[in-house]
């Protein structure tokens, strides 16, 4: 009998950076498949199914022969299209013998990875983050694993009222919690809009600001919900009064925090994030320095994630009880419940 699932598969996930993935064997779960990833000796990126056709040993404890992947177990290969190429003591080639291949499409400094029916593999599909990579935009991200079911992560980012409370000490204070927003959403998409005016800014946009004196600033948050696990923070804060709130944020800073939520299992994920911003755009200190506050804010995060995990399996028959602040992470929660529902039964044989 097939589990339930908690994510939809015809969809595009981030695999990984660009970067991590070269002429070695890189093994990464993703949607609870093990996926083998390498670049061909043409740059190509290949994901097969990291599982031998002849005894599911793993591919990844085997090596590269060219752009073959060689079994470690008993030395069958197979091509970047999963086909099996040599068996070893025979001649004649088992003509079943092969191993799934998975779509790839690298855009946006990233992997992009489709699980699903192969025929629905769209790359005009992937979600538009050209933040990432648009010059007029300077700076960087890593990827953090989490130990929690992905939807959560998607919760945290759709409701940043926690931040007055879990980054309290760094990019939170009360106006977050205060503050009205809106929510909207389409098919694909969900959004919430928060704007705190007239109002302390917290220690990380001072720093952003470059504020040596206390100030009072008018503060944004545009959060931007794709399908399936894609979300671009608009965010920022300009001079209070400076007409930020009517379109102009040149006495101001302004962010792109682009975040990709990629599951590993049910309990696990990818977390993929940059920080991105379009002032000082050759500050490497600045750079470096955005990049780990925001690593430290990521953290505890992580550590709130992953203790409600833990919380939620020690009580599998609790119910979630929803707040208005709870409004975009419903959208996106009934977005993504309405892929999985459109895709059964096909896309779980698609995944056999």
């Amino acid at each position: 009998m097939q589990s339930e699932r908690s994510f939809p598969l015809n969809a595009w996930y981030v695999a990984g950076w660009d970067y991590e993935i070269g002429r070695a064997l890189l093994s990464r779960t993703i949607c609870g498949k093990k996926i083998v990833m390498y670049r061909t000796s043409a740059g190509k990126i290949a994901a097969l199914e990291d599982a031998c056709w002849h005894r599911l040993v793993p591919l990844s404890k085997g090596w590269l022969e060219g752009d073959d992947v060689v079994c470690g177990y008993h030395g069958l290969k197979f091509d970047p299209n999963g086909r099996c190429t040599f068996m070893p003591s025979q001649e004649t080639i088992n003509p079943s013998a092969c191993v799934r291949r998975f779509p790839v499409v690298e855009k946006y400094r990233f992997a992009w990875i489709w699980m699903g029916d192969p025929a629905l593999a769209d790359p005009a599909a992937i979600p538009d983050m050209h933040w990432v990579d648009d010059p007029a935009w300077a700076g960087e991200g890593k990827r953090t694993p989490l130990g929690c079911n992905y939807r959560l992560v998607i919760d945290n980012l759709m409701d940043l009222t926690h931040e007055s409370f879990v980054h309290r000490t760094s990019i939170g204070n009360a106006a977050v919690a205060e503050a009205p927003f809106e929510v909207t959403h389409s098919d694909r998409t969900a959004h919430v809009t928060r704007w705190m005016l007239n109002i302390e800014p917290p220690p990380f946009w001072a720093f952003q600001l470059g504020a040596k004196a206390p100030v009072k600033v008018d503060r944004w948050q545009y959060i931007n919900f794709e399908a399936p696990a894609a979300i671009v923070l608009d965010v920022g804060v300009a001079l209070a009064g400076t007409g930020a709130p009517q379109g102009d944020r040149s006495q101001g800073v302004n962010l792109r925090v682009c975040h990709f939520i990629t599951p590993e299992t049910e309990r696990r994920c990818h977390f993929f994030w940059v920080v991105r911003r379009n002032f000082k755009l050759t500050d490497q200190r600045l750079t470096t320095e955005t990049r780990e506050r925001n690593a430290a804010i990521i953290a505890e995060d992580e550590a709130m994630l992953e203790a409600q995990q833990i919380a939620m399996e020690e009580n599998p028959d609790a119910v979630f009880y929803n707040l208005n602040i709870d409004g975009g992470a419903m959208w996106a929660r009934r977005i993504l419940e309405r892929m999985i529902r459109e895709e059964t039964p096909a896309a779980l044989r698609a995944a056999e």
